[in-house]
């Protein structure tokens, strides 16, 4: 059962951050924590380029930021001073009731990866993956502290506010990213792009409860996308984890320029899919990539340009419309670098349905709201994708009915 934790992930748009203080915006835990794997993937990047191939475990990094999102799902609402003195001093037995809390989530999935999130907050270690994530994380902490403190640096406390942030960051200084990010540069910039894609809502046209950015769902469509390859029921090579999640966390990357532009209105004139789809990817190569070193340029194409086609990679070329059964028979290795496009769209699709389902739990109800659940809902009816079984999922986010 990977419903119970696809929920989870969704109800983190409603869980608010600096609620203490005045916010020109709202920020949630949510979107926090998909701006955190943003950066954690640009600093793992550029730390990779200096120590070389193999230097990062990348499915330890991803696994991490899953885990410590589930981890801050259930504990978000203390102020992290107060929480980071209790996991100092009551760690345990804070763990102990965040694995109480989840249990019913954690139901049903693999079994190697629930001791591995038990074992993350038991066993203490500095590794690599660890301290990328730590600086990702006051990373994406500093950039929403930046506009709060222009908005009200007189507020009582917020100077000290400032300094904690400031010396966590320098204590992550010797990351090469860190560096590169802190210079305020190109790095930064693409940084600040994905940012702002927290301020970019889905659905908007629409009132809905909650709302989430189209950052959230990038974050939400890249750890389900992680868990389905998870449940697969075969031995998935770690390319292939890699690729299927950070597909799903750049999937939608081009809409920080295009902005997210509703399906209907895509589909209203002939053709108009077509050209929004060329303009993102001129957008893409001019806007965008730029921002990032050159050899980098190969991955974030491979993530956001035809991202819901079954691909591999054979010697520089790209192949799509791969079947499943090919992926999984033939090219479920490692220098193919396999993507299931189909499992992410399905993903994707499964996302926008929750965020329509959740809206009208809530008694927030539109036409529109109900149309695209029933359509998205009769489409994935009964459907298996990459060897999961969407239909049972999409039964289960439509029981209330």
């Amino acid at each position: 059962m990977i419903e119970n934790i696809i929920e989870r992930f969704s109800k983190a748009a409603s869980m608010q951050r600096w609620n203490d203080h005045i916010r020109p915006v709202e920020f949630t835990e949510l979107d926090k924590q998909a701006h955190k794997m943003v950066i954690a993937y640009v600093i793992a990047r550029f730390e990779e380029d200096h120590l070389g191939p193999g230097s990062v475990d990348w499915l330890a990094l991803i696994e991490g930021g899953i885990f410590e999102f589930l981890h801050r799902t259930v504990l978000t609402d203390i102020k992290p001073p107060v929480f980071h003195r209790m996991m100092k001093e009551k760690g345990y037995e804070l763990n102990k009731h965040v694995f109480k809390k989840l249990e019913r989530d954690m139901e049903g999935l693999d079994q190697d990866f629930q001791k591995r999130f038990k074992d993350y907050f038991q066993k203490t270690s500095n590794t690599l993956e660890r301290r990328i994530l730590r600086a990702a994380h006051y990373l994406a902490t500093q950039w929403e502290f930046k506009i709060i403190y222009h908005t009200a640096p007189f507020i009582y406390g917020i100077d000290k506010t400032k300094e904690n942030i400031e010396n966590q960051i320098e204590d992550h200084y010797d990351l090469i990213g860190v560096q590169k990010i802190l210079l305020g540069k190109k790095s930064f910039g693409f940084i600040d792009l994905c940012g702002q894609l927290r301020f970019q809502k889905r659905w908007a046209h629409i009132p809905r409860i909650p709302e989430t950015s189209v950052l959230g769902h990038m974050f939400i469509v890249a750890a389900t996308s992680y868990l389905c390859t998870l449940q697969m029921g075969i031995d998935v090579c770690s390319k292939r984890f890699y690729n299927n999640f950070y597909a799903g966390l750049f999937h939608d990357l081009p809409e920080v320029l295009t902005k997210d532009i509703i399906s209907p209105v895509k589909g209203s004139v002939e053709g108009l899919k077509e050209i929004i789809k060329d303009y993102e990817d001129f957008q893409m190569k001019e806007e965008l990539l730029p921002l990032l070193p050159r050899p980098w340029h190969g991955d974030m194409k491979y993530f956001s340009e035809s991202e819901f086609d079954n691909k591999i990679q054979v010697e520089q070329e790209i192949r799509f419309g791969v079947s499943f059964q090919d992926l999984t028979e033939k090219y479920n290795e490692d220098e193919f670098s396999p993507l299931d496009g189909e499992l992410l769209h399905g993903v994707d699709r499964l996302a926008a349905f929750i965020e329509a389902r959740l809206s009208l739990d809530h008694g927030i109800k539109s036409v529109e709201l109900e149309e695209a659940a029933e359509n998205i809902f009769q489409e994935y009816k009964g459907r298996e994708i990459s060897g999961i079984d969407f239909g049972r999922i999409f039964e289960y986010f439509k029981k209330d009915e």
